[in-house]
């Protein structure tokens, strides 16, 4: 069974028209053949697919050669930046959405959801009632209003995650919306990857990953460009007490928990990553519907050339064991 890991959508449930006088829901709209996101001043044209009815993104994600799909929310849709309650509403109308979509295609969609990880109590709540309602974990993003995940008031989030048996995945939010990368489009193309390695590392050399070792963590788009600073991180961790006064091992130890995506659009590339971190920790994603995705995330892998055994792993049998989805 081939499983897309890396698929995003906007549930029907949360744009404008489910409730018109709420102004920060978004608008889908399609003009002249182009879609379009409205949310708050923005209106994106990078979904290039079909970004809300699940039975037309189930049609593209198979017409892609994946069978099913691990799906979860635009990240943007978690609003981090507004008041609790309302960052929890906007969670839950998705959570809820999403758990009816996996009752209903339980062989083709299992699904992440969202908690509002600016109230760590807050979030820990939705989590478990997460859990409990058939979805497989959330999707966080790299930074809660510039705060990353190593940060201390975040561990009895991440304690929670181990105990409950998470599926974690970490998602750029706007390459950090660092104003040197405005132009180009490098706030995506070089921002959001830098923004996951940011994250990953945030959590390596805080001890994250040191203390909760049973994590599940998915880092996407081949996890930015950390497993290509691997040794760097090593050799601060053999030179500066900053690093090594806080983890017990070289960094690259800890890189090795993380799972990856297989988004890095290099067969090259992915077959490095491979070598670093193993066939066993890269998942098939194809950053679905946006144009920096990869339409056929399937021939990317086989053109990397790992072998039928690894292939296997990442097409789908990582995905299927990590999430206990028996399809």
């Amino acid at each position: 069974m081939i499983i897309d890991s890396h698929a995003h959508i906007i549930v029907p449930e949360i744009l404008r028209e489910a409730a018109p006088t709420e102004e920060w829901r978004p608008r889908v709209v399609w003009e002249n053949g182009t879609q379009f996101v409205e949310y708050g001043p923005k209106r994106i044209g990078s979904a290039k697919r079909e970004f809300v009815s699940p039975e037309k993104i189930l049609t593209e994600i198979q017409a892609s050669g994946a069978a099913a799909v691990l799906i979860c929310p635009w990240v943007s849709l978690v609003r981090y930046e507004a008041d609790v309650a309302e960052s929890l509403r906007s969670c839950q109308i998705q959570n809820d959405a999403l758990s009816s979509l996996v009752e209903k295609y339980p062989a083709r969609v299992a699904a992440l959801g969202m908690v509002p990880l600016q109230d760590v109590s807050v979030a820990i709540k939705e989590l478990e009632r997460v859990m409990q309602s058939g979805l497989k974990g959330v999707e966080i993003g790299t930074n809660i209003n510039g705060i990353y995940p190593g940060d201390a008031r975040f561990r009895p989030f991440w304690e929670a995650c181990e105990e409950l048996g998470t599926f974690v995945f970490i998602h750029p939010v706007e390459g950090g919306g660092r104003v040197e990368l405005r132009d180009y489009y490098m706030w995506n193309v070089i921002g959001n990857p830098m923004d996951t390695t940011i994250a990953a590392g945030h959590l390596i050399l805080s001890g994250v990953m040191d203390t909760f070792p049973r994590l599940k963590i998915l880092l996407a788009h081949g996890g930015g460009a950390l497993p290509y600073l691997h040794g760097r991180l090593d050799r601060g961790f053999k030179q500066r007490p900053e690093i090594n006064k806080v983890i017990a091992k070289p960094p690259t130890e800890y890189l090795k928990q993380f799972y990856f995506d297989t988004i890095t659009h290099d067969a090259t590339a992915l077959r490095g990553l491979v070598d670093l971190v193993g066939a066993d920790h890269v998942l098939l994603g194809s950053d679905y519907p946006f144009d920096m995705g990869n339409e056929n995330p399937v021939d990317l892998v086989r053109a990397a050339k790992l072998g039928s055994e690894a292939e296997k792993l990442i097409l789908g049998g990582n995905t299927a064991r990590l999430l206990q989805w028996e399809i």
